[in-house]
């Protein structure tokens, strides 16, 4: 996922990284061009992955590229003070396959790597959606990448975990339970989120005028977990019996 991408040729490049690992699903949220994926330097870059460029997906928000998604990967340059745990790019592609694995009905969970703008990268808020941050240990005296070389240094991690977990499958199928429990998705997560926000709100234990990062706080809290299906249900079961109780 590319968030807010200002340069055609770096749509199009992203999307011939991603084909060369393996990959063929490429959303754009909020471009700077309109019709980004239809520019002449987009598709020079692709160069043979046009399929891909092509059937880009064009959302307005994070939100809305994250619905359905079980887990995702922040790709940031720099530090935060909140959001969810850092892990190192091999590691969180390792994680990701495992939320993969837990696909319900029979299919695939669906993870997914985010990128942010070429100048500013992403913000705060679009950090606090994903599930964990991840950082490219480049030169720190000239660690600036390119944002189609990132995308393709984090989807090599993501075919090698891959290519890995299949030549193991017979191993990790014998030392997984027979069920496991469905993740939730980022936008049930988000629905909680705010559901417990406005419980608090009424509680009088968050001040909206004086919030205090207690959201985000929260949000570092229960991204730690992993946080499944039945438990997301069961913490808005609580904010709705609180207000519940409140108007009464």
């Amino acid at each position: 996922m590319l968030v807010e991408p200002s340069h055609p040729g770096n749509v199009g490049a992203a999307a011939r990284a991603l084909k060369t690992m393996g990959f063929s699903r490429l959303v754009v949220v909020a471009p700077k061009i309109a019709f980004v994926t239809r520019e002449p330097e987009a598709i020079a870059m692709a160069s043979g992955a046009d399929d891909v460029l092509a059937a880009a997906q064009v959302v307005e928000t994070l939100a809305d590229a994250l619905t359905g998604v079980h887990w995702s990967i922040a790709l940031t340059a720099r530090s935060r003070e909140y959001g969810p745990p850092q892990m190192a790019p091999r590691a969180a592609a390792e994680k990701a396959c495992e939320f993969a694995d837990q696909g319900q009905g029979g299919n695939s969970g669906v993870i997914a790597l985010v990128f942010g703008n070429e100048r500013v990268g992403l913000s705060n808020a679009d950090v606090e959606r994903c599930s964990a941050l991840a950082h490219i240990p480049a030169n720190p005296a000239y660690s600036s990448l390119n944002l189609a070389q990132a995308v393709q240094v984090l989807a090599y991690e993501l075919r090698l975990a891959l290519l890995s977990r299949a030549e193991a499958s017979p191993a990790i199928a014998a030392e997984s339970p027979t069920t496991v429990a469905p993740s939730a998705s980022s936008d049930e997560i988000e629905g909680m989120y705010a559901h417990l926000e406005e419980a608090l709100v009424t509680l009088d234990f968050l001040d909206p005028a004086n919030p205090k990062k207690l959201m985000s706080r929260l949000r570092r809290l229960f991204s730690r977990s992993g946080l499944e299906h039945e438990e997301v249900n069961i913490l808005r079961g609580i904010a709705k019996h609180i207000l519940l109780k409140i108007k009464q």
